[in-house]
């Protein structure tokens, strides 16, 4: 009877080793598995954020790097309801009322619709020196043409901003093309 698990287990050996022989491939290089994918639409960094939140839901920079994945995948509306969801976790962040002024506009196509201003608007009260709030606000009246009222939001903010901030670049393009538009409306009588 003591020789009877030894026999079970050189059996269950054997039936392994025919098993290979006859279906496995000992002549082929061993590859290691693909990488196992929960979902393929989410990126790392939004993977690493959404493992951040479950530990902290106040995990500010988690936020935002899960709303930035989202809008860099053209999932804007996923982007706003994880923005509206962190200010409801932070809301006297900056960051997030201009993230989610960033998103709303971006799921209008650009335009800087008024839900947008308001969000803006909200990180321009806590933070009166941030640049989005004013250059989304001169982009805002370039949209509806008001160019008069977009360059002196432009000039103000580049006024503001010191010599070497990396915005601008950018607001310095858009008040060039603000001046440009405003020039050919008067040299057209409009």
């Amino acid at each position: 009877m003591k020789a009877l698990p030894a026999i079970l287990v050189a059996l269950a050996l054997l039936i392994g080793l025919a098993g290979y022989l006859w279906r496995g491939a000992p002549d082929m290089p061993a590859s290691p598995a693909p990488p196992l994918v929960i979902n393929p639409d989410v990126t790392p960094e939004a993977e690493k954020a959404s493992a951040a939140l479950l530990d902290d839901r106040g995990d500010v920079r988690a936020w935002l790097t899960l709303s930035d994945s989202l809008l860099r995948q053209d999932k804007t509306a996923a982007a706003v309801t994880v923005l509206e969801s962190a200010i409801a976790a932070a809301p006297e962040d900056v960051n997030l009322w201009v993230q989610l002024g960033v998103a709303l506009t971006a799921h209008a196509e650009g335009e800087v619709v008024p839900a947008a201003r308001l969000a803006f608007d909200r990180a321009s009260r806590l933070d009166p020196a941030h640049p989005a709030p004013a250059f989304y606000l001169g982009l805002a009246w370039m949209q509806t043409g008001e160019v008069a009222r977009a360059r002196e939001v432009w000039r103000a903010l580049l006024a503001r901003s010191p010599a070497d901030a990396p915005w601008r670049p950018t607001v310095e393009q858009q008040l060039a093309m603000a001046e440009r538009a405003q020039a050919m409306a008067g040299s057209t009588g409009g």
